[in-house]
């Protein structure tokens, strides 16, 4: 079927113009004016921005964590992704636990660790809605896992994430680290990075233990913002050494912007991710009676930390924004409705009386593309064309995936996201699709939003009809990314 979108303005990270396109089947076929329709549908656009669908680099969906699982699944989660005008977005695939082929109680690392993982991570995304790719944890680290990790660009996987927090769990040591950036190097893929001081963090929560704080505010207070801005200069560090790029991710301190801009003049291949929660909130509300709605890791800051990473935006020094969307109920004691059934996951009232028990994650997939309309371009903070390349564009570029997505080019997939710039919406926990209890931005007056998305030339976002099918989004294999 072929579909005219016929009067509207588009919008790319480097053009804003008036035209037709004609999506042809998955693609698009035409872009230019006064195009003739044909057979094909026509869809006014008149008035309306066309934008390419947005990618979100950073997602947990079904993720497991504490005694519960963060309650979007990759059904639930990619269709309040698409209500929110992003069209695919990048999971993350914990690495199974140590196995043997022999008997599942050997202590020997059995080989094949990354594609049984992966292969975990198919089966839970076979509801997907949306297309979809992966990024790989990388958690534990040894001469077989070495040998193994350029098999993940065969599954068309180009990225390895480390943690320098969490220590005993997910945490690698620097040597380990060091030693995967040069594998990456060596088979062009990509090192991510969670940056923290893990030897403070645990240092700084038995103290507050043991003096008797439970209350949410510690989870901040014990995650202090110098162990980011430190471990990001040495995550960059380290890559300056090993000649091999890097993408830290959710940054959320303005000393990491500042540390970001230092490698980058100075030649380090550093790029960065921050996220919205990371603009609007502070430390200040984990002291509200529902804090622990606003627990996350990296926790949220200051309000001169907002300003300097909108500074980073603004002047191009950051290359993304993803979500690092990993939402869990507030009260998993109480049923909520989705989809006509009753549903209740345990959430963040299992640390209660203990902030180190609070499942640590934030709903945000949905709300990314128009919160950042109204709060970045709409305020002046950043442009249209810097919106649609921190929202899609820059990601697809960095991870492998353009000009297949992120650009409104002919022969590119026909991921298309019809905007009403002048749409007022009174935003909140009415209007989200994504399956939790509560919204962050409960109550927010925006000013653009969604009007109808696209998928592959398919329809799955009618206003607030829902389309779309479960099952009906691709995976995607990427190969080499381009460096921002």
């Amino acid at each position: 079927m072929s579909i005219l979108i016929r009067g509207g303005t588009l919008v790319t990270a480097s053009e804003t113009f008036k035209s037709d396109i004609l999506l042809e089947g998955e693609k698009i076929a035409r872009i230019g004016l006064d195009l003739e329709p044909g057979s094909a549908q026509v869809i006014d656009a008149s008035e309306r921005l066309i934008l390419p669908g947005g990618v979100d680099p950073h997602v947990h969906l079904d993720l497991p964590m504490f005694d519960t699982v963060s309650s979007d699944d990759h059904y639930s989660g990619h269709k309040a992704a698409a209500f929110g005008g992003t069209t695919t977005a990048m999971d993350f695939v914990p690495m199974a636990s140590a196995l043997s082929r022999e008997s599942e109680t050997s202590a020997v690392e059995a080989p094949g660790i990354f594609q049984h993982s992966v292969d975990l991570w198919m089966k839970k995304a076979e509801k997907a809605a949306i297309d979809y790719s992966f990024h790989m944890n990388l958690t534990r680290f040894d001469e077989t896992i070495a040998k193994e990790i350029p098999s993940l660009m065969k599954m068309g996987i180009q990225t390895l994430k480390v943690f320098t927090a969490y220590n005993g769990r997910l945490r690698l040591d620097d040597g380990s680290i060091f030693r995967a950036l040069r594998i990456a190097r060596e088979n062009g893929m990509l090192m991510m990075a969670h940056c923290e001081n893990g030897d403070v963090i645990e240092a700084l929560v038995a103290d507050a233990l043991a003096a008797g704080h439970s209350e949410p505010k510690y989870h901040a207070l014990t995650r202090p913002a110098w162990g980011a801005v430190e471990a990001t200069l040495r995550m960059a560090a380290m890559a300056g050494q090993a000649d091999s790029p890097v993408y830290i991710v959710h940054m959320n301190a303005g000393g990491e912007v500042d540390m970001l801009q230092y490698a980058r003049q100075r030649g380090v291949k550093v790029m960065g991710e921050t996220c919205p929660q990371y603009l609007f909130f502070t430390e200040d509300d984990l002291s509200r009676p529902d804090g622990a709605r606003w627990i996350c890791s990296p926790p949220v800051r200051t309000e001169a930390d907002n300003a300097r990473l909108w500074e980073g935006l603004s002047s191009g020094v950051l290359q993304t924004i993803g979500t690092d969307h990993c939402p869990f109920f507030s009260d998993g004691s109480r049923p909520i409705v989705y989809e006509g059934s009753e549903v209740a996951i345990p959430g963040k009232e299992l640390g209660k009386h203990d902030f180190t028990k609070i499942p640590n994650g934030l709903p945000g997939i949905q709300d990314r593309m128009p919160v950042l309309w109204t709060k970045g371009v709409n305020s002046g903070k950043i442009t249209p064309n810097q919106f649609v390349a921190y929202m899609s564009t820059n990601p697809a570029r960095i991870f492998g995936l353009y000009p297949r997505k992120g650009a409104l080019l002919e022969a590119s997939d026909a991921d298309i996201v019809i905007w009403d710039a002048g749409k007022k919406v009174k935003y909140g926990l009415a209007h989200s699709h994504q399956r939790t209890d509560y919204n962050l931005y409960e109550g927010w007056e925006l000013t653009g939003y969604p009007e109808k998305v696209f998928l592959r030339g398919s329809l799955i976002v009618d206003g607030e009809q829902w389309l779309g099918k479960r099952g009906a989004g691709q995976f995607l294999k990427r190969s080499e990314g381009e460096l921002l």
